[in-house]
């Protein structure tokens, strides 16, 4: 029997993302953010959950996609990374996906500059191709793992 894998997904523009559900704290619809000066673009906020403090990271701007506008409001998939809990502020939340591992492909060709760097790797499916995020790189890579001066 084919072993699967448990995604939680969610959409940026028109693009289906998964992150694996054991590093998912939990999904959450929009929530204030205090901003944070001197920070990275990328960096949104901090949001208060329940006592918890957690950076508000805005994956349209890691993948260097167009801003949202004031009437879209994000949505956030909160993940567990070795430093603590983040959200991920994304455009939709989808379902929990389970799909086998051994569709599991490596970034396509196309696929360049710092999306390739933030994508694992991909899944087709019969409509879509599915993008799992490397939640860690897309916590400290690039931009954010840079200090402002």
């Amino acid at each position: 029997m084919a072993k699967t894998q448990q995604f939680c997904t969610f959409f940026l523009k028109k693009q289906f993302f998964g992150v694996p559900v054991q590093k998912v704290q939990e999904v959450i619809r929009y929530q204030e953010m205090t901003r944070v000066a001197l920070v990275p673009q990328v960096i949104r906020g901090l949001i208060n959950l329940r006592g918890q403090i957690v950076m508000a990271l805005d994956l349209r701007c890691r993948f260097g996609m167009e801003g949202r506008s004031e009437s879209e409001l994000p949505m956030n998939v909160v993940v567990r990374t070795d430093d603590g809990a983040v959200s991920f502020l994304v455009d939709e939340i989808g379902d929990v996906l389970e799909v086998e591992e051994d569709c599991f492909e490596p970034p396509p060709e196309t696929m360049q500059g710092e999306t390739r760097e933030l994508v694992r790797g991909v899944y087709k499916l019969q409509d879509r191709l599915l993008l799992v995020l490397d939640t860690e790189r897309a916590v400290n890579g690039g931009e954010a793992s840079r200090s402002v001066q």
